[in-house]
């Protein structure tokens, strides 16, 4: 009796633990802004991907400098030589087989080259900063993406609940119209209309939440999350969202942006790359000069001391001198200067000086497009925050106008002075104003984040 107590307590014990586990595995995960943003800083591949392209430039600017370097090679070679050969000992002509073994160590370093290589260097500066800009223009807009889409949430949250709030005020105007029509002082067109009403608002609920659903979907896609982990979005303080900055002057918004903006100064570093690259084109003009180095020596086995035996008159050969005897024997050295004076190469230069002041050209007007965009960009995003802010603030004088208009007709409603009609149409009207009102405060926080982005400053909620 004892073991059968002893083993539903176990039993029970594991449930509960596993019941834990089971609650906290499908717990949701409070995700706030900043922990957003950072999610998707950490796994964006987007980013991932410019900082390879950044990290291959790098190298290519530290291969640019050791080219600056001399080089060193050795060229080992042995050969077996059979029938007539020539005795690489005497250069002479013998009938024999020889192993010959000889090996050179070459060197050689440019001294001049009409700058190309001091050039080149400067032009991979100039690209590592442009990768490494984008790396943070990359950042950037992913950063302004991922704010957007959580203020996106944040607003398809709010007209969630007002939509729940719409469903359960026409749920008690139903109740009320079914009321009055059993005890007859309702018609059932009145009834039919209370129904009506009902069904339009969870229509616009079911049409919120679809909202709210696709924006938390594009917020875990911007964190590389789970589509099917389950994430709340905190809320922020409100009251700190309302206290936003309207007014701004677009020329002094476009004069700090310029100097900030990763795209303007990632269009005016690839501007200075190309104009370095038609230096570089350039040295192709210029003659050039390297100073060069070799060493080397050579080993063979022929046997090349011959003599006339004067007993048997047969001729006689040595084998030949040792192997380190001979390396050291025939050990030889080089060092000079090697001048190259172009005069015709077929227009390859001309050709690469041409192509390089238009690819020059090509990105001065890419930068001025730069600016000229964000220039107009910046215009843009001011006027759209004053009309923002104009239309919330008519949208909350019409959300409160139709909310006192609609407790005197609910009043009126409940008493039997006002119809089912007009009742709804003021419901309506009250949840049309609503989800206006909320939509447009949202549009004002986010075109103030906008111009926070073009700032430089911080985007935080």
């Amino acid at each position: 009796m004892k073991l059968k107590l002893l083993s539903v307590k176990a039993t029970l014990i594991c449930t509960i633990i596993l019941s834990m586990f089971g609650l906290n595995a499908g717990a949701q995960e409070v995700i706030g802004l900043q922990k957003a943003v950072d999610l998707a800083l950490e796994r964006n591949l987007t980013i991932k991907q410019a900082q390879f392209t950044a990290a291959i430039t790098e190298e290519d600017l530290k291969q640019s400098k050791n080219n600056q370097l001399p080089n060193l090679s050795v060229s080992p070679q042995t050969s077996f030589n059979f029938g007539r050969n020539i005795d690489p000992s005497t250069n002479q002509f013998v009938n024999q087989r020889i192993l010959a073994a000889n090996g050179n160590f070459n060197s050689q370093v440019t001294l001049y080259q009409g700058g190309q290589l001091r050039n080149t260097i400067i032009q991979n500066k100039i690209l590592l900063d442009a990768d490494r800009t984008n790396v943070a223009k990359v950042k950037n807009d992913l950063i302004l993406n991922v704010v957007t889409t959580y203020l996106l949430v944040l607003t398809n949250q709010d007209l969630v609940t007002a939509a729940q709030q719409q469903i359960d005020i026409s749920k008690i105007a139903l109740d009320r119209a079914q009321k009055n029509f059993d005890v007859g002082n309702q018609t059932l067109a009145d009834l039919s209309q209370a129904k009506a009403q009902v069904s339009t608002n969870e229509l616009n609920y079911t049409n919120a939440e679809n909202q709210l659903e696709q924006s938390l979907l594009t917020l875990k896609q911007y964190m590389e999350m789970d589509p099917a982990t389950d994430i709340k979005v905190e809320r922020p303080d409100i009251s700190k969202l309302k206290d936003v900055k309207i007014l701004y002057d677009p020329q002094d918004v476009v004069k700090t942006a310029t100097a900030v903006n990763p795209d303007v100064i990632l269009a005016d570093q690839r501007q200075k790359a190309a104009a370095q690259g038609i230096k570089i084109a350039q040295s192709g003009y210029y003659p050039s000069v390297v100073l060069f180095g070799a060493a080397g020596s050579y080993f063979s086995d022929a046997k090349n001391i011959a003599y006339t035996d004067p007993f048997s008159g047969d001729i006689v050969r040595f084998k030949s001198n040792p192997f380190f005897r001979q390396i050291s024997d025939n050990f030889n050295q080089t060092v000079g200067l090697s001048l190259q004076i172009p005069i015709f190469n077929r227009f390859t230069t001309r050709t690469a000086v041409r192509k390089a002041k238009l690819q020059n050209q090509n990105a001065e007007v890419t930068a001025q497009l730069a600016r000229n965009n964000l220039s107009k960009i910046i215009y843009q995003a001011v006027w759209d925050l004053q009309a923002a802010d104009k239309r919330y603030q008519s949208a909350t004088q019409t959300y409160n106008a139709n909310k006192a208009a609609f407790n005197t007709i609910s009043q009126r409603y409940t008493v039997g002075l006002v119809n089912s009609l007009d009742y709804n149409t003021s419901q309506t009207n009250l949840n049309k104003s609503q989800f206006d009102m909320i939509e447009a405060q949202y549009q004002v926080i986010f075109r103030s984040k906008v111009i926070d982005y073009y700032l430089g400053n911080p985007i935080t909620l």
